[in-house]
């Protein structure tokens, strides 16, 4: 058995999981599970570049993290970088300093590479999967889109559309106009057609993971604050969606927060509910799964198999 640690950091949060790697049983065991925002892509969408302040929060965030990985004795610490770390010209500059800083390495995951490697850590020791089955995350800065088998991933596709992506391109305030909302709904709709549309075949088994669809489960439940339990696995269908979304596009970010969505996504979760309205809207899909397992999941799937292999 070993205890790794596998960070995601992603355009909005960054997700820590603890976990005890069993390579006999291929179990996965979860020990601690932690969320920051961090929003490292604030403005990357405009500028290209990841900000001072952004890099504050990252080291302070990685600074915490290291600390829990030491304090609950993780052997490797195996951390993966995405949308908002790809698309920053000084990406490098980032990644080495908190290599300095904090001594974690941060590997830059191309956009196929975290669709894959979230496909495999959303369904990562769920049982009586579907012969095919597809993956959606919606993140801060990229959309994934991944289709397989629990044997392998077939197809998958990176978008360029995330809650804060668009937020800040589109919104100019909460709530959005109806031009702006207009605008984003036609972009999203640009983008799924091109993409993804002519070939995604997978509309009866979906499962959804990260922030977007976790808090949008939570909030469709009535929850005031996350429940793990409640979460995971949750039937989210397109009817409790459309009626968040109609009510999203009218609030202010005074009367999201009063939903229970948390500070850090609030501003971001309209946008999010719109890419995943668009998303179930123009491709048939009528219900989805919710996992609140994804990219570090995966990351522990290939420790994993690579500790199987020795």
């Amino acid at each position: 058995m070993k205890r790794v640690s596998c960070i995601d950091i992603g355009t909005n949060t960054a997700l820590l999981l603890i976990a005890d790697l069993e390579p006999e049983s291929g179990a996965i065991i979860p020990v601690l599970h932690r969320q920051t925002i961090v929003r490292l892509g604030q403005q990357v969408d405009e500028r290209k570049l990841i900000g001072s302040e952004a890099l504050s929060r990252l080291l302070a965030c990685m600074h915490e993290y290291r600390t829990l990985s030491e304090e609950h004795g993780s052997e490797t610490i195996i951390a993966g970088g995405t949308s908002a770390l790809r698309d920053a010209a000084n990406r490098e500059e980032v990644i080495a300093a908190v290599r300095m800083q904090t001594g974690i390495a941060i590997t830059c995951i191309s956009g196929t590479e975290e669709a894959e490697l979230t496909f495999f850590g959303a369904v990562a020791g769920l049982n009586d999967l579907p012969e095919t089955l597809a993956v959606i995350d919606i993140g801060g800065g990229s959309t994934e889109i991944s289709m397989g088998s629990p044997e392998g991933v077939e197809k998958s596709i990176s978008m360029d559309i995330g809650s804060v992506r668009l937020t800040e391109r589109f919104f100019s305030s909460l709530p959005p106009s109806a031009e702006e909302f207009e605008a984003a709904r036609e972009e999203i709709d640009r983008v799924l057609g091109a993409s993804i549309l002519p070939f995604f075949a997978s509309r009866e088994s979906v499962y959804g993971v990260a922030g977007t669809l976790t808090t949008i489960a939570q909030v469709s439940q009535g929850l005031k604050h996350f429940d793990a339990r409640k979460v995971q696995n949750y039937p989210l269908d397109y009817g409790e969606v459309h009626r968040l979304l109609e009510q999203l596009r009218n609030s202010a970010l005074e009367e999201i927060l009063a939903l229970g969505i948390p500070d850090g996504r609030a501003d971001v979760i309209t946008m999010g509910t719109l890419i995943l309205h668009q998303f179930m809207r123009l491709l048939g899909v009528a219900e989805l799964r919710v996992s609140i397992q994804g990219l570090r999941f995966g990351l522990a799937q290939q420790e994993l198999l690579r500790l199987q292999q020795l």
